[in-house]
């Protein structure tokens, strides 16, 4: 019987071979000790720069998990809690009766302001004061706490305000000094990466997508409201240096292991480091918020700052998983059950997880 490093790495290059991917890796930790490190493929199919196990992907979404995480650990420490009035931290972003939304809102999606101005362009996204000045002056959706719709982008600005007017530091900062030098990994995990690395980044690119089902939908959908279409995930949009550059920690950039690494830490100790107790976990892991997401219409299911179940699975099928997916096919996510984490970065920016789903069974039937 082959390992599961075997398993994985023969399953990634056949991936690769096939052309379904161009570059990934993957990384499984079980009980604080790595058990999988996994590349294949090229970072740059232009160059066939090959990919290694510390290149650094743009994974969009996966870097709300580190996010999140800052957020409990500044939490741990008195420095907010989780029912804060964001206001009591950041009294700007009170206005338009917005004093209500606390913490906890923010962490669920549900804190009701959900969308960016849809003249937003990616340079102001880039433009930390801009999307601050933009979320004081926006407007409720709902009252907060009632209904929860994906905060794309505002999620990762209202966590980094509070965490800037809690700590005086910009949260990549935070990340950096808190859960990247800890654990080894700070040339690993960003949100906004120095230009003089950005060379070590895989460069991501597009799948074929039939956009078709796009030109039906009825133009008044809140998804069209939230957004405008120029700020979509995108390889073009990922590769802009000045995205890569700044500070937008609603996304991230971050190799496979650095990120399993980071969610091997909270389920327990990873080199003596833990970077928040079992009962902060366990508080944080729990189901916060369940039910129709106001924006994108599908189900959700949400912990604090954490999506439950597997990215393709269901909260009721993998409840003990939580973690977050990321716009083109990646993920990283932990379970409690078995203290095993997993994460899959890629370059071809696909509109399913097949690829997850394929390297999440593998782990699953490994019986880690």
């Amino acid at each position: 019987m082959s390992t599961l490093q075997d398993q994985v790495q023969q399953a990634a290059d056949e991936l690769v071979a096939s052309g379904r991917e161009h570059g990934l890796q993957v990384a499984v930790y079980r009980d604080g000790a790595q058990v999988v490190d996994v590349v294949a493929g090229v970072a740059d199919t232009e160059t066939g720069r090959p990919v290694t196990a510390d290149t650094p992907f743009y994974n969009f979404s996966i870097g709300k998990g580190a996010t999140a995480t800052i957020a409990h650990l500044l939490a741990e420490r008195g420095l907010f809690g989780y029912d804060t009035p964001v206001a009591e931290l950041w009294p700007e972003f009170g206005a338009h009766g917005k004093g209500g939304v606390t913490v906890r809102h923010v962490l669920t999606h549900t804190a009701g302001v959900p969308g960016v101005p849809l003249d937003t362009t990616p340079e102001d996204v880039c433009r930390w004061e801009t999307m601050v000045a933009a979320l004081e002056n926006a407007e409720l959706w709902w009252e907060p706490g009632t209904k929860a719709g994906y905060h794309a982008y505002t999620f990762g600005f209202l966590v980094g305000e509070i965490v800037r007017r809690a700590t005086g530091k910009p949260i990549s900062q935070v990340l950096r000094e808190e859960i990247g030098e800890p654990l080894g990994v700070a040339g690993e995990l960003y949100f906004g990466m120095p230009a003089t690395e950005h060379h070590r980044l895989a460069r991501l690119e597009d799948a074929p997508m039939d956009m078709s089902a796009f030109a039906d939908m009825p133009a008044d959908l809140p998804m069209f409201k939230a957004s405008p279409m120029s700020l979509m995930p995108t390889a073009a949009l990922g590769n802009r240096p000045d995205y890569l550059a700044a500070d937008i920690p609603a996304g991230g950039k971050t190799t496979a292991r650095a990120i399993a690494r980071m969610y091997a830490a909270l389920l327990g100790e990873v080199d003596g480091v833990r970077l928040i107790s079992p009962e902060r976990l366990r508080e944080a892991r729990a189901v916060a918020y369940s039910g129709p997401d106001e924006v994108f219409g599908m189900p959700s299911t949400w912990g604090l700052g954490y999506a439950i179940g597997r990215p393709d699975s269901s909260p009721e099928q993998t409840p003990t998983v939580f973690g977050m997916a990321g716009a083109g096919g990646s993920a990283a996510y932990a379970d409690t059950a078995t203290g095993v984490t997993v994460a899959i970065t890629k370059n071809l920016l696909t509109a399913d997880f097949g690829t997850v789903t394929l390297i999440g069974d593998l782990v699953a039937k490994s019986g880690s």
